[in-house]
């Protein structure tokens, strides 16, 4: 593994390096942000976009399957992990999808990759959706894992989404979720030997010590105050003006994640995706850390048709 300049804090460092054998890991000053990077592998490019609260380690069992036939990207998503965190502002633009996928459009300029496939989980998702309407021309295919877009999400919020995804509002208020988190982190994130085994002794180093971090904390719930408001904005403007995604397109969703959130995930899709595919994988929320053998097989069927 090849480590620069301006990279990881020394104690996350040394963990880290246990993972990603043979990627490089740096950080990358953009225009608008400065991104914790890891890169490796060879042949067409793939980046793959994290979640909340996670950082890009989440991807460390899956992207060495992958870098086998592909270059593969993982950042930290801005506000995310080691990652810049933006100032704020009353619309909270700077953790807006748009602002995020500016970033993913202007990292992949800046290693060389004109065109390239995506594949988000979670927020990351959201990410790689704005990225895909926004620079329809840098994108080859796209994937998301467990997720329908933040208007489709929002029109459809009814009992049950209350019931089982209640945080999105609450992350959405003021200040208080800064409060509630940050006076008990590891009790508000669920933090016991089973995720640590879950996750792997590395990256769970990693993802605790952003969630205890108040900067990296205040910025993921800007990420939702952002999604509440502009980030639906957005997509209800895509919607009037009739733009769809002009790539392929997979939806891969846990089958024992909220399976009754919604009845027809791919019908959702549908009027946004035309070139749309996709069905359940047996997991949980995190499916990169949970089959990612399966995972990266069902990723590498959908890219290179096997």
């Amino acid at each position: 593994m090849v480590e620069r300049k301006g990279q990881a804090a020394p104690q996350t460092r040394v963990l880290l390096s246990l993972m990603f054998d043979g990627f490089v890991l740096e950080m990358v000053q953009l225009p608008e942000a400065t991104l914790r990077v890891r890169y490796g592998g060879s042949g067409s490019p793939l980046l793959l976009l994290h979640g909340h609260p996670r950082t890009h380690a989440t991807w460390h069992r899956v992207a060495p399957l992958l870098a086998r036939t592909h270059t593969v990207i993982c950042p930290d998503l801005r506000g995310y992990g080691q990652s810049s965190k933006p100032a704020d502002t009353p619309d909270h633009s700077g953790m807006s999808k748009r602002a995020l996928a500016g970033d993913m459009a202007a990292l992949m300029t800046h290693l060389g990759h004109a065109r390239f496939a995506v594949a988000g989980h979670d927020r990351g998702s959201y990410v790689a959706f704005r990225l895909a309407m926004d620079h329809p021309e840098r994108v080859s295919h796209l994937a998301f894992l467990g997720f329908v877009p933040i208007l489709e999400a929002l029109e459809r919020a009814g009992e049950r989404f209350a019931r089982q995804w209640w945080h999105w509002f609450f992350f959405g208020q003021p200040e208080k979720p800064e409060r509630s988190i940050l006076a008990d982190p590891d009790v508000w994130y669920g933090n016991t030997p089973e995720k640590r085994a879950q996750m792997g002794e590395e990256a769970y180093a990693d993802y605790h010590a952003a969630v205890h971090n108040p900067a990296t904390v205040h910025a993921m719930l800007e990420d939702y105050r952002a999604g509440l408001g502009i980030d639906r904005e957005h997509d209800a403007a895509d919607r009037r003006a009739g733009r769809v995604l002009g790539c392929p397109t997979l939806v891969l969703w846990p089958l024992l994640d909220d399976p009754d959130l919604y009845d027809d995930i791919l019908g959702i899709w549908q009027p946004w995706a035309p070139d749309l595919r996709g069905h359940g994988l047996k997991s949980g929320h995190h499916l990169s850390e949970e089959i990612p053998e399966d995972l990266a097989a069902a990723l590498l069927t959908f890219l290179d048709g096997r």
